[in-house]
């Protein structure tokens, strides 16, 4: 009953609400910005490759270079949803869903633009002297509203910092079970000490383990997936044009009998993107923050290059499993409506990733996913921790706290790795879905700010803006 009811929430929640309000206001600061993902994606793609470093001046107390910034925001931003995302929009919406994919990251690069822009120009140190910055500092900074920023706060460090990382771990875990038949609970031991041998040492270790994770894993699966495609060259280009007619006449390339709508495809597709991409949701201005640039707009750049980056990986994953599976579908002769049915009785979300692998790899396609999956959920955790440990700075005024947390957070972490946690799940979700309700509250409300710190842009040349002047002080 109680699963039952999370679910009807959860659903509500993100298949109808957020899409509207994440594309709204992605939509919303692309037109405010005059398609800044457009205008200035050659000036953030020199940017982010201008800064890139394995190993770069170590963070302290001040914060963090711009590429370990990013690397940060990265590491929270691709995780199971990279991998299992597509495969679950693919399997429901069909592989039009993958077209909307696309649509929420390119209006979610405005939004995590704006974003940036806001926690660079709110950020500020806690009682340490730590360098800190996110939504509750630029909700109550700007705005003045305290209870929101507070509601904020302690949503965020549920939604990722507890349940959201445990979630990542139990999934580590249950991979490795599948792949390699590793106890779940050796797994969960593992990956709770490598987290707290990181976290323990702060942004320094944070920030340094990021920013050599980050590339090194995201080229790695890149890779594997290039080689994929190579090996169905002759399934691109259907594949390509399967995800464009599809994404707007599911029924043909499905047939009439798949019930999928271009309603379901739109819906899905963009509700994975934005869970995938976490533009909007409020999560990865907290590492923007305490990027050492010269103005919030540099690493407004820089931002949005993140969610390129995860809507590469994402692209790719998804054509893996399209090529994947039109070739296995005609090679085996099925006689189902289209390459999906190729895919009934295999599972959902991750394992069908898997499996896709596995079709070209054989059994080394299972293993590389499961390693794949380690290093992008650890990576998560590692990010969500450290978005929820710059709330318990902003909440907790006390230097007991934070060790308090870690503890907490580790356990969890652990914990989660044997048990089953299906509810879990639901939790997450809807907790992550209520966190995005403050900040989108912010984002609008402070839309003038954004367009004040953007060269180029004169608020006296949007008269939407000038009619509502949020906070006179500052305009």
């Amino acid at each position: 009953m109680f699963e039952s009811i999370l679910t009807t929430i959860q659903t509500i929640l993100w298949d109808y609400l957020l899409v509207y309000l994440l594309c709204g206001i992605g939509i919303f600061y692309t037109f405010l910005l005059k398609g800044i993902q457009i205008r200035k994606f050659k000036t953030a793609l020199s940017a982010l490759f201008s800064k890139f470093t394995l190993s770069g001046k170590k963070a302290d107390k001040s914060g963090m270079s711009s590429f370990q910034a990013v690397s940060t925001a990265i590491a929270g931003q691709v995780g199971t949803g990279n991998l299992a995302g597509p495969a679950t929009a693919i399997i429901a919406g069909g592989p039009g869903a993958i077209f909307w994919m696309w649509v929420s990251s390119f209006f979610g690069m405005a939004t995590i633009y704006a974003e940036a822009m806001l926690a660079q120009k709110y950020r500020t140190k806690d009682r340490t002297g730590q360098a800190v910055g996110g939504p509750a500092y630029y909700i109550e900074k700007g705005l003045g509203i305290k209870w929101l920023a507070v509601l904020f706060a302690v949503l965020i460090i549920v939604a990722l910092g507890l349940i959201g990382n445990m979630v990542q771990s139990n999934s580590i875990a249950s991979a490795f079970e599948k792949s390699l038949h590793i106890p779940t609970w050796a797994t969960g031991l593992i990956v709770a000490v490598l987290v707290a041998f990181v976290v323990i040492g702060g942004i320094k270790n944070i920030a340094s383990f990021t920013e050599k994770i980050v590339p090194s894993m995201a080229f790695f699966y890149l890779l594997g997936a290039i080689i994929v495609l190579a090996m169905n060259y002759q399934f691109i280009l259907p594949a390509f044009k399967m995800i464009f007619i599809a994404a707007f006449n599911p029924a043909a390339v499905l047939g009439g009998g798949a019930g999928i709508a271009i309603q379901q495809a739109m819906r899905l597709g963009i509700a994975r993107g934005l869970f995938s991409n976490e533009a909007g949701m409020g999560s990865t201005p907290h590492a923007h923050a305490v990027a050492k640039v010269k103005t919030p707009e540099e690493q407004g750049y820089i931002a949005m290059m993140g969610v390129f980056v995860v809507g590469v990986i994402v692209t790719l994953t998804g054509l893996v499993i399209i090529t994947s599976g039109i070739r296995g579908w005609e090679a085996s002769g099925a006689t189902g409506p289209s390459f999906l049915s190729f895919f009934e009785g295999h599972g959902t979300g991750i394992t069908i990733t898997q499996y896709a692998y596995e079709l070209v790899f054989g059994s080394v396609g299972g293993i590389f996913i499961a390693f794949s999956l380690f290093f992008f959920a650890f990576s998560t955790i590692i990010g969500w921790y450290y978005y929820a440990e710059t709330n318990v700075r902003y909440l907790f005024k006390s230097r007991a706290a934070v060790p308090i947390f870690q503890l907490l957070a580790v356990i969890g972490i652990f914990s989660a790795s044997f048990i089953q946690v299906d509810v879990v799940w639901q939790l997450a979700d809807l907790f992550n879905g209520l966190m995005v309700l403050p900040n989108i509250t912010a984002l609008f409300l402070l839309a003038p700010i954004v367009v004040m710190e953007t060269s180029g842009l004169r608020l006296e040349n949007i008269p939407l803006l000038n009619k509502f002047k949020w906070h006179k002080k500052e305009l």
